[in-house]
């Protein structure tokens, strides 16, 4: 049998870091934490991503998950916002190996996939199902804690836990 676990989802960015914690046995699944990291605009790149490490850092002391899933980044047409939340990514990797937990990447449409069934869904139709699978009485105010809160579930059922 596999024993519950705390699977800590992240969408990853330096402007607003989503994050969502989820406790998953077998395919029961309940919402612990979600929210958004958030940083100032205009504020020296390494400055913002220093705040979200140690923001990550506090989740990962807090929580203790048994595993992070984070979004692997995907194309974009402004090569400057991709840049930095590279960067962001890196640093939320860096916390995370430091911290000794394990990691898995998950791309937008495994995601889409593991959520709705089909990976071409639109984010009404992730929201809705993250919803539906955690127990959540609503969707989060903010796209990048639902998306967070999906990046978790999606490492459900890519059976990287046991």
């Amino acid at each position: 049998m596999v024993r519950a676990s705390l699977i800590l989802g992240i969408d990853p960015g330096y402007g607003r870091c989503g994050f969502g914690l989820i406790r998953a046995n077998g395919s029961d699944m309940e919402a612990r934490d979600y929210g958004v990291s958030t940083t100032e605009a205009g504020v020296e790149l390494g400055v913002r991503l220093s705040e979200v490490a140690r923001d990550i850092e506090e989740l990962i002391e807090a929580h203790k998950p048994d595993l992070v899933a984070i979004e692997k980044l995907f194309f974009t047409t402004n090569a400057k916002t991709a840049m930095g939340v590279a960067e962001a990514r890196g640093a939320i990797l860096l916390v995370c190996a430091r911290a000794g937990v394990r990691v898995v990447e998950v791309t937008p449409g495994q995601v889409k996939s593991a959520v709705t069934g089909n990976g071409r869904a639109d984010k009404r139709a992730v929201g809705e199902m993250v919803v539906r699978l955690t127990g959540l009485k609503h969707s989060p105010k903010l796209d990048d804690a639902s998306d967070a809160l999906a990046i978790a579930i999606a490492a459900v059922g890519l059976r990287e836990i046991r």
